[in-house]
């Protein structure tokens, strides 16, 4: 569960630190006071995007962190070798930095992004206003479904079986082409063939031409420094150079060594200049022999380096690509060349991943079918509990409207259906549902599916849009008893689900010093029955105070009663 939430230069909030329980945890507060920003917050340290805009003005940067206990054992700790610490807390702190850089980590090891995403999605899940458009969306409604039933296994199987028949019709739609296309694409790559085959192109080659060619422009320089340097070492045909005259010396001091050992260990040194004379000696030689060229090389080479050039911007930008080019060119008209062949292959090919990717499909839709059944079943309950008692809940299936009559989906159009008034015919509920309809709809929903994760924590923002009266009172109790067997946190303008909650926070924007700052405050009952009566809409008076203290001994008398049931 989330213990400790740590809010630092986001947005108006200059600095918060609010200590959540287990149970049924509430926030309140006027329109714009910053409630939105607490769950900006959250949503920070799950890996959701964030931006610089978020920084508090004058601010460098802003900082989240994040304290949660009691978790369950996932397998993203063992993946990325990373566990609760010896008290079995997790701190999860996240930088956003005036350059938009982030800095997220987790019991101090630094993580990407995408990798605080993975783990987020797995500690809690957040519920918002725009859900309820979610619902209205029907290509939703089949992930609603998968996501209940467990049908990811079977979901992943079927769908790398249609994503063979997808490759295999790829290729063939590929070699299918008229007679006329097929001449004139023979002509192209057999032309591209010859001319890069012709080219006789070598890896290297390129540079090699490149450094001869910096050579022979300079031959003539090049040529004169090592002929002196020659001259200089050998003494050529005219005299002693420095090599005889190092032997001399060496001579020498040899000679005196046997008297004197500081002559021997100079001679010594002589020896090993004799030695370094003599290798650079050949090394000059043997570099004099590359300067010889022959009339017309470097016009040849300017002609070969400029073919080359020609070639590359044709076919890639180094002999590398040209040469992978030429091999896919060869591939290319092989296969076209012999597509007629590997056409009726692939045909028979298809027929079989066709059939593996329906029978596949099928599995999925039997599941599907055995899933929705126990959905609608379980929607209604919670939608009876939620005040309406007399909805009809369905999931009709129809067959997809493609060739194959499948997608990457499945073989399942699924939207769902429903009927609120007693006589009236199931509809579609983007048709039929009402504001306050959509909301208790996706609380049942979400309830429900909220039993098959593993996530200890919910948070609802604001769910209860349109809601009002007795049916806000059934939301409040519906959201208290999911209280029961997870962490919930909401935000609410409904007193009646403020004072169902086990602890209220408060969420107020003040100004001081020319700045406005937003403070959240954890409420005991006095400060909480005037929260609720301002809520309640009627001001701070005795009446609606009195009001107030109604609510709440109420919502303790049912929450007793529900804590003694289970």
């Amino acid at each position: 569960m989330l213990s400790l939430l740590h809010i630092e230069n986001i947005a108006v909030i200059s600095q918060a630190d609010i200590t959540f329980d287990k149970g049924f945890n509430v926030l309140t507060g006027e329109t714009g006071a910053g409630k939105s920003i607490v769950i900006d917050a959250i949503g920070a340290i799950m890996g959701e995007r964030t931006s610089r805009d978020l920084i508090r003005t004058g601010a460098k940067s802003a900082r989240v962190s994040a304290v949660f206990r009691e978790l369950p054992a996932l397998d993203w700790f063992e993946r990325q070798g990373i566990a609760p610490d010896e008290n079995g807390e997790l701190l999860i702190e996240r930088a956003i930095q005036g350059d938009g850089k982030n800095v997220c980590r987790v019991n101090g090891r630094p993580l990407l992004v995408t990798q605080l995403r993975e783990l987020g999605c797995q500690l809690l899940n957040i519920h918002g206003q725009h859900d309820g458009q979610q619902l209205l969306d029907e290509e939703c409604h089949l992930d609603y479904l998968d996501s209940f039933g467990g049908t990811g296994e079977s979901r992943t199987a079927f769908a790398a079986a249609y994503e063979k028949v997808r490759a295999l019709r790829r290729e063939r739609d590929d070699l299918q082409m008229n007679d006329a296309e097929k001449a004139r694409r023979i002509d192209t790559l057999t032309y591209q063939i010859e001319e890069l085959d012709g080219a006789e192109l070598r890896l290297g080659e390129d540079e090699e031409l490149s450094a001869r060619r910096d050579v022979l422009r300079n031959a003539e320089r090049l040529t004169d420094a090592v002929d002196g340097a020659w001259q200089a070492l050998t003494g050529g045909d005219d005299g002693e150079g420095a090599v005889s005259l190092i032997v001399e010396a060496e001579n020498r001091l040899a000679q005196g060594g046997r008297y004197s050992g500081d002559l021997k260990e100079l001679s010594e040194k002589a020896a090993q200049l004799r030695c370094d004379a003599d290798d650079l000696a050949e090394l000059v030689r043997d570099l004099r022999g590359t300067l010889d060229f022959y009339p017309g090389e470097l016009d040849e080479i300017e002609e070969r380096l400029d073919k080359l050039y020609r070639l590359k911007k044709k076919y890639g930008g180094s002999t590398e690509e040209m040469l992978d080019y030429l091999d896919k060119c060869k591939r290319e008209l092989d296969a076209i060349q012999f597509s007629e062949d590997r056409i009726v292959r692939l045909d028979k090919e298809l027929e079989k991943a066709l059939e593996k990717a329906r029978e596949q499909g099928k599995l999925l839709s039997t599941k599907r079918q055995k899933t929705a059944d126990k959905l609608a079943k379980r929607i209604q309950s919670e939608l009876k509990e939620l005040d309406m008692p007399k909805v009809r809940f369905q999931v009709e299936f129809a067959p997809k409207d493609t060739p194959d009559g499948m997608d990457a989906t499945g073989m399942d159009t699924v939207r769902f259906l429903m009927s609120a008034n007693v006589g009236e015919d199931l509809k579609p509920i983007n048709k039929i549902a009402s504001g306050g309809e959509l909301s208790r709809i996706m609380l049942a929903l979400k309830n429900v599916l909220a039993e098959t994760e593993q996530v200890t924590t919910l948070i609802f923002d604001e769910v209860d849009t349109g809601v009002s009266g007795r049916a806000a009172g059934k939301v409040a109790q519906k959201l208290f008893q999911v209280s029961n067997a997870k962490q919930v946190l909401c935000v609410t303008h409904l007193p009646q689900i403020a004072a169902m909650g086990d602890v209220h926070f408060s969420v107020e924007k003040g100004e001081q010093d020319g700045r406005t700052y937003t403070q959240v405050e954890r409420l005991e009952r006095p400060r909480r029955k005037e929260e609720l009566a301002r809520l309640s809409g009627g001001g701070v008076t005795a009446v609606m105070l009195d009001g107030a203290e109604e609510l709440l001994a109420a919502a303790e008398k049912y929450k007793t009663g529900v804590r003694k049931k289970v």
